[in-house]
């Protein structure tokens, strides 16, 4: 997800990312550049792996996400990232143009143109689940049917949820859903969030494939989605859920034992050696408060592929020469031919003899 959304710094507003929430601490502020979210599911168990790029003024920074069901966290592979950037990048292709555009010569020389458990009666408003440190990460699993008690928990744990947060989780409280809260800090005491953090794995039981998106209408400006999704089949997004229609940059299966172009062993690890589908979607929410779900991928009708081109255009060349040239002269030259010839045949053509002069007779 390409984003750069700049956080007012004195009322500690929420960031709203794709699947989740962000929260700087009080007093600072933070901006994502980019979150890509790669998503894998076989049909039982699905997995998010996400990477976040991060630069502000901020020391730490929370990151709230609901899942349907109990989730496993992990940091991510690293190079997971690099591997499906290179394997679905456009193809490069070059289309020509007969007539010469701005650019081309002669006017500016050679030029490019899910459902969880219910919890005993009994149970707790909020049970955690586990916590642990993983490298710059504080992860705490969450089970709650109280969004209240859920923000006191989170708040007097180090994880700052505004109040209107509290009321969009409220959804997810009612599907008794959990959650990862992620308290981002960096290693060294006295440094700030700046650049790529480390990618964090999750892993929960799914029957189907969703992609948390609720809470990204806290927004206050536009955003973009961006997933990879490894799954059986080509997938697609139920609807837009209050955004642009979602379009597919990339759709092709992806065979372990294949021999690649490019290194692939962090997509083989991730899908556990298994062939998969490998869809690539991108969306725009311009108004960010109109999302009104989450994403629920489903398999397309057909399991065609597809690839983006990103095309070169270059003006048609003959031997070095704009073939347009060679034309327009061979035209021009045609018709003075035909003008000369037409000239010449005119000249050639006999010149009738003048009438006979008739004399009228005497008079009588």
């Amino acid at each position: 997800m390409l984003l750069s959304l700049q956080l007012g710094s004195l009322i500690s507003p929420a960031y709203a990312c794709g699947c989740g929430a962000m929260i700087p601490g009080r007093q600072t502020h933070v901006s994502v550049d980019r979150e890509t979210s790669v998503v894998d599911w076989d049909g039982r168990t699905e997995q998010i792996v996400m990477r976040l790029t991060v630069r502000g003024d901020a020391a730490d920074a929370a990151w709230i996400m609901p899942v349907p069901h109990r989730a496993s966290v992990e940091l991510g592979d690293r190079a997971l990232f690099s591997e499906l950037e290179t394997l679905t990048a456009p193809v490069p292709a070059t289309r020509h143009h007969f007539w010469p555009r701005s650019g081309d010569w002669p006017f500016a020389g050679s030029g490019d143109g899910a459902g969880a458990s219910a919890p005993s009666a009994a149970a707790p408003p909020v049970k955690v689940v586990g916590r642990e440190q993983l490298g710059p990460f504080d992860v705490a699993r969450l089970a709650a049917t109280d969004p209240e008690a859920l923000q006191t928990w989170l708040k007097q744990n180090g994880f700052e949820l505004p109040e209107r947060l509290a009321t969009a989780v409220q959804p997810y409280v009612d599907q008794k859903w959990e959650y990862v809260a992620v308290r981002l800090a960096p290693r060294d005491e006295d440094a700030l969030l700046l650049g790529d953090l480390d990618p964090l794995r999750l892993r929960f039981a799914s029957s189907r494939l969703v992609y948390p998106m609720r809470l990204s209408k806290l927004a206050s400006t536009p955003q973009s989605l961006g997933l990879y999704v490894l799954a059986a089949h080509r997938m697609e997004p139920g609807g837009p859920i209050g955004g642009e229609a979602p379009r597919v940059t990339y759709a092709e299966k992806f065979t372990p034992s294949a021999p690649p172009a490019t290194s692939t062993e962090a997509i083989r690890k991730l899908a556990g050696g298994r062939a998969v589908f490998i869809t690539a979607i991108e969306q725009s929410f311009p108004r960010p408060e109109l999302i009104d779900g989450d994403h629920e991928l489903h398999a397309a009708a057909s399991d065609t592929p597809y690839r983006t081109m990103t095309y070169r255009n270059e003006l048609l060349t003959v031997g070095g020469v704009p073939a347009w040239v060679p034309t327009v002269l061979g035209a021009v030259l045609a018709a003075a031919v035909a003008a000369l010839s037409v000239t010449r045949s005119r000249r050639r053509r006999p010149v009738p003899p003048p009438p006979p002069v008739t004399v009228p007779p005497p008079l009588a």
